[in-house]
């Protein structure tokens, strides 16, 4: 059975089959419909932030969460753990299977308040492929029945700015149902955030189902790129979360300010909303200029030419004429 047996895919979730509604309104109890969310994002923009804080809200509200940090910086937990490092799947399995023991649940899932979390992991620096390490890590998840859990929620924590095949696994194999991605207002993130539209947008062209849910604006200063951005992307905008000095000072302590009562509540109750109803929409990805297009000129060098360089450059001085090696014949008399 695949990762993604057992779960609506994009276009269920938008527009339920007549065999759901049918089996609906049929008096035995329905089965648990999970949402599977990748969430994207440039490394540093704040997305391991924002998912912590929207998986604890989302528990809060009485949802069971999963979370699983697919990053290898493997951040995710450590904010939603007040710092705390898991044992990663990868390192987990390594270490049973040289002792001859299985790897459990137990031994890789944690629980905070009603969230329960673990991490992929990856391969020390210089030893291995990141997104190999994505690959295996979901292949021990099925092994530990991932497709007979009952969660209303999965969210995926995939670093954006990597684009081998290994971190695109959730939207190449329909393993998930949307993406949510996490931008600010420069051009780096909003060009990681086009990146993931079109990784979308070519595998819907395969016949894949994965839409874009929206955007999650982080450290929003009121410029607005993001927001015209997701306005010529076609996909919505979730949740601006305001660069904020009491937001960066508590996430930076390993805080979760996304706690009812709090005074950040309130947005991400919204965003957890938001989040929950956002449908797959189908990206336009937006072309080199276009996404340059969206910011003032003296910030991306639009008034820079292009301007061909010579051997003579390339050299350091004039050229001295060398002689040809090749061979001419004359002409057949």
């Amino acid at each position: 059975m695949s990762l993604g047996e057992g779960f609506l895919t994009a276009e269920e979730v938008a527009n339920p089959p007549a065999h759901l509604e049918a089996a609906a309104a049929e008096p035995a109890p329905a089965a648990k419909t999970t949402q599977i969310i990748a969430i994207y994002g440039k490394g540093g923009i704040g997305k391991s932030f924002t998912l912590a804080n929207l998986s604890y809200m989302m528990a809060q509200q009485g949802k069971k969460v999963l979370l699983i940090g697919c990053d290898p910086k493997s951040d995710t937990t450590s904010l939603l753990f007040g710092g705390r490092a898991t044992p990663t799947i990868i390192e987990t399995s390594t270490r049973k299977k040289l002792a001859g023991e299985q790897v459990s649940i137990g031994d890789v899932c944690f629980k905070r308040d009603g969230v329960f979390a673990m991490e992929l992991g990856g391969p020390e620096v210089g030893r291995g492929c990141g997104g190999r390490g994505i690959i295996h890590g979901f292949e021990l998840l099925e092994k530990l029945g991932f497709h007979e859990w009952g969660f209303d929620f999965v969210l995926l924590d995939f670093l954006g700015d990597v684009v081998c095949g290994g971190f695109g696994l959730p939207i190449a194999r329909d393993m998930c149902q949307k993406v949510i991605i996490v931008g600010s207002n420069d051009l780096q993130s909003l060009y990681v955030a086009n990146n993931v539209c079109s990784a979308v947008e070519y595998f819907r062209r395969l016949g894949g189902n994965v839409g874009i849910g929206g955007l999650v604006i982080n450290k929003d200063d009121g410029t607005g790129e993001a927001r015209a951005f997701a306005a010529a992307a076609g996909v919505p905008v979730l949740a601006s979360i305001p660069a904020d000095d009491d937001i960066r000072r508590k996430s930076a302590n390993y805080e979760i300010v996304g706690k009812p009562g709090g005074r950040w509540a309130g947005l991400f109750e919204d965003l957890a909303t938001n989040v929950a109803a956002a449908l797959p929409n189908r990206p336009k990805p937006l072309s080199q200029d276009g996404l340059l297009g969206l910011f003032a000129g003296d910030a991306v060098g639009r008034h820079v030419t292009l301007e061909p360089a010579t051997m003579a450059d390339m050299c350091g001085g004039a050229l001295k004429p060398r002689p040809s090696l090749e061979v001419v014949y004359d002409p057949a008399v």
